[in-house]
């Protein structure tokens, strides 16, 4: 131990102002001596959040994406879950964004759109380029958290779907809530299932796919499928299923601030509460992580980013899944955001995930 006469001498117990003044003088002299050896990359650093947070580990052009994303703008508030008027009107102001750019793409994929009725339900009939009828046909339900957008609006998805996979995709342009709840809605998918049935097409050569709350009805709409006792498409792709519509799951809070714009408390919970009454949405039709899969499940293939929000609700579908017996793989891409694979399709990731999803649907739907 320092004698304490010792002690005092170094480190005096009452510095008087002029000491504390040369002390914080001698600090920055020195700082600003050690400045020009600091790393160029130090100096610029900035405070960086979650949002703003760019990973190495992506491609160039995701970190060109995420380097030119805007700070978020402030999100119109949703209406009430039974405000059909008010829900129509965002519904218009949001398919006027998508119109354009979907119909762009899907005339420079080259694939043929025709609308028809099956079930009595309204759908996009879209053939690939060069497409030649086996048989085979690939349903897909649209995202948009079930208030938004229609087949349509989302032939990014869709579209993609058909020429990157070679398949014959019938996308179910199905009632926006609040218009129609969520028993409606999975009637009216179950509908166009029934109508392929009953014109001849085998459930073996038909395949189901959903992306954000399209993959939490693909999933849910399933389940009824099976409990009605109907015959089952032979596989199903989940694109980053909202498999869980209510605010549960680690994931919902450590990444809640990752993309602005699915925010739970303005966007999400509303559009929730259009689609299921509170008391409803924990029903497996509604939330598929709460299914009995043990009673039986296609083939599933989950794919989604670890920069998604609805992270948890991938891995504990797939677990569901999986400890249920289900044949089911989940597919992770680091870095990606919701529903990645119609943002930048052309991406390395978006690529590989297009061709894991091609190979799955060629091991599933054989002759």
């Amino acid at each position: 131990m320092f004698p304490r006469c010792f002690m005092n001498r170094v480190w005096p117990r009452k510095p008087g102002k002029g000491l504390v003044a040369k002390s914080i003088l001698a600090g920055v002299v020195f700082l600003a001596a050690l400045a020009p050896a600091l790393p160029q990359e130090l100096r610029k650093l900035k405070p960086v959040t979650l949002r703003t947070f760019v990973p190495e580990t992506i491609s160039a052009a995701w970190r060109n994406y995420f380097e030119g994303l805007p700070d978020p703008a402030k999100i119109a508030e949703r209406p009430g879950p039974n405000d059909i008027e008010g829900w129509r009107r965002i519904h218009a102001e949001y398919e006027a964004q998508r119109l354009e750019t979907s119909a762009r793409l899907a005339e420079q994929l080259g694939v043929k759109i025709v609308e028809r009725t099956l079930g009595g339900v309204r759908v996009l009939d879209i053939t690939p380029k060069g497409w030649k009828d086996d048989g085979r046909v690939l349903v897909y339900a649209h995202g948009g958290a079930y208030t938004l957008f229609t087949a349509r609006s989302t032939l990014t998805s869709s579209a993609t779907g058909a020429a990157f996979t070679s398949l014959r995709v019938i996308s179910i342009d199905y009632t926006n809530p609040p218009k129609a709840r969520w028993q409606a809605v999975t009637d009216e998918v179950v509908s166009v299932f029934k109508a392929l049935a009953k014109q001849g097409v085998p459930m073996k050569k038909v395949a189901f796919y959903g992306d954000s709350a399209g993959g939490s009805l693909a999933a849910g709409s399933v389940l009824k499928m099976r409990d009605q006792g109907l015959a089952l498409p032979a596989a199903v792709v989940l694109w980053s299923p909202w498999s869980d519509i209510t605010e549960t799951g680690d994931s919902y809070v450590t990444l809640r601030d990752s993309e602005p714009s699915y925010l739970y408390d303005t966007t999400l919970g509303p559009a929730a509460a259009a689609y299921a009454d509170l008391k409803e949405q924990k029903h497996p039709y509604v939330s598929p992580v709460y299914g009995d899969f043990s009673k039986g499940f296609p083939p599933t293939l989950i794919q989604g980013g670890t920069r998604e929000l609805f992270l948890s609700n991938f891995v504990r579908l797939y677990q569901a899944m999986d400890t249920a017996g289900v044949s089911v793989r989940l597919d992770l891409y680091e870095g990606m955001p919701h529903v990645f694979q119609n943002k930048l399709p052309d991406s390395p990731e978006a690529q590989l995930a297009l061709k894991k999803m091609k190979l799955f649907l060629e091991e599933h739907l054989r002759d």
